[in-house]
């Protein structure tokens, strides 16, 4: 019997060694296939989004070029609830976008004022971007006093989508990224970004060249991974992947602790664990996407 229980362990810690050799090797090769089709993907989104909404509009709408949408570059907007967002959730595709040459801009619709401290979450948010490379210029909050950190108040979905078109239509955006239905965390504010950029999709306000993309939110167990959980992100169908490395890992853990105010014990177990400091995967969000309701 207990030769059968050291055979046992023995198998059960070479099944083990073998899965992580898997995993690293799975890791460094879809890191590399990201690194190397990662724009031609994203300019993909942007060319089929403007396809479909030329398709629904009546008179002929073309994109900036027939065979490569955004021949300028991408620029890419990112919407966010509330400062720290951007690394907890975002890092890997900031990083991948800022090192295929894509200009970055980043919106937050919040101070994140919840506890008082606007003030100082605004420039722990602009620490933050330094770090992660986007620059000050680049980042805009908006402190509205209809729109407060408060998980108990419900964002009103003209007032975002007013803000985010406005903010597209200024810096020429072509790609949208902001969270799912789910918001990642649950939060009614990340919601409520979903809610207003579906609505302007479905009723198709958003640019011709321009397409949006919402993070996918996974399960507790997927969420708390790290890279371990990267071979079901691989078998499950998504529009587009970003992966970062361990020097990119390095980065966005040292943009969150630009967020001194938030650095409580669960999220230095987070920033441990959390397969999003790694790995983002991305939905399309399309004229299909049902319509909200507007409050």
């Amino acid at each position: 019997v207990f030769c059968y229980g050291q055979r046992s362990m023995l198998s059960f810690a070479l099944a083990v060694i073998l899965y992580c050799v898997w995993i690293k090797v799975l890791y460094n090769q879809q890191r590399l296939l990201t690194t190397r089709t990662g724009k031609a993907r994203l300019l993909a989104l942007i060319g089929r989004g403007c396809a479909s909404r030329s398709k629904s509009t009546h008179g002929p709408h073309p994109c900036p070029s027939d065979e490569q949408p955004a021949a300028d570059g991408i620029r890419a907007l990112l919407v966010t609830a509330h400062p720290d967002d951007e690394c907890m959730f975002f890092a890997p595709t900031v990083l991948q976008l800022l090192e295929i040459n894509a200009a970055v801009h980043l919106l937050c619709l919040s101070s994140g004022n919840y506890y008082g401290q606007g003030e100082l979450r605004k420039k722990e948010l602009l620490q933050s971007c330094e770090v992660l490379g986007i620059p000050a210029v680049h980042v805009t909050v908006v402190d509205h006093r209809e729109l407060p950190d408060d998980p108990d108040v419900q964002w009103d979905t003209h007032l975002v989508s007013t803000l985010i078109l406005k903010q597209v239509q200024a810096s020429s955006i072509n790609l949208v990224l902001t969270f799912d239905g789910r918001g990642v965390s649950g939060h009614p504010n990340h919601i409520a970004i979903y809610r207003s950029i579906s609505y302007l999709a479905s009723v198709g306000k958003i640019p011709e060249g321009c397409c949006a993309l919402a993070l996918e939110t996974v399960g507790l167990f997927r969420k708390y991974l790290s890279v371990s959980e990267l071979p079901v992100s691989w078998m499950r169908r998504c529009d587009f992947t970003s992966i970062i490395g361990m020097g990119g890992y390095v980065q966005a853990k040292a943009a969150m602790y630009r967020h001194q105010s938030q650095l409580l014990w669960f999220r230095h177990v987070y920033l441990l664990l959390s397969r999003y400091m790694f790995v983002n995967t991305f939905q399309l969000i399309s004229q299909d996407t049902q319509v909200p309701r507007i409050y």
